[in-house]
């Protein structure tokens, strides 16, 4: 089994004796201990594992960590700073009460920050879309728009 080299958070990981076909979620997590991106579907469906790759969202569970090494990755607990302040986006979750069960919401903020990062004055249209693959059992979509608008506001690109 092979030795990967992944750039998770800024920071170099090796992970051994994985698999070329394993998900990148389960490295995440299992190998890493980076529990903060959720299982949800396994499809890629819900948008629950999304993390960034290059800054762009991508389905940790449907994406083998074979395919990322060499890219830059980042997971919900990159997001902050690095000395601890919260990311714009997660203050604003914070500010509109978003999260309820929060399962989904690791996910949706990776997405959101994604978005900021191309569109820094978003319109609820331009939410709508680039959200429109993050699943909320809780129904939270309301909230998520205004917080994202928020978080435009004050800058919060990633």
């Amino acid at each position: 089994m092979p030795t990967l080299r992944l750039s998770v958070n800024g920071k170099e990981q090796v992970v051994e004796d994985i698999d070329s076909s394993t998900p990148l979620l389960w490295v995440l997590r299992d190998s890493l201990g980076l529990v903060g991106t959720k299982f949800g579907c396994g499809g890629g469906f819900c948008g629950a594992c999304t993390v960034h790759v290059d800054g762009e969202p991508v389905r940790s569970c449907s994406t083998t960590a074979a395919s990322v090494v060499g890219r830059a990755i980042t997971t919900i607990e990159g997001l902050a700073n690095e000395d601890g302040t919260l990311h714009p986006l997660q203050e604003a979750w914070i500010e509109h009460d978003v999260p309820q069960c929060g399962y989904c919401q690791a996910g949706q903020l990776m997405n959101a920050a994604a978005l900021l990062n191309t569109t820094s004055a978003p319109s609820d249209a331009d939410v709508d879309q680039a959200m429109a693959g993050n699943l909320c059992r809780c129904g939270t979509y309301n909230r998520i728009r205004q917080a994202i608008h928020t978080a435009a506001r004050k800058g919060g690109s990633a």
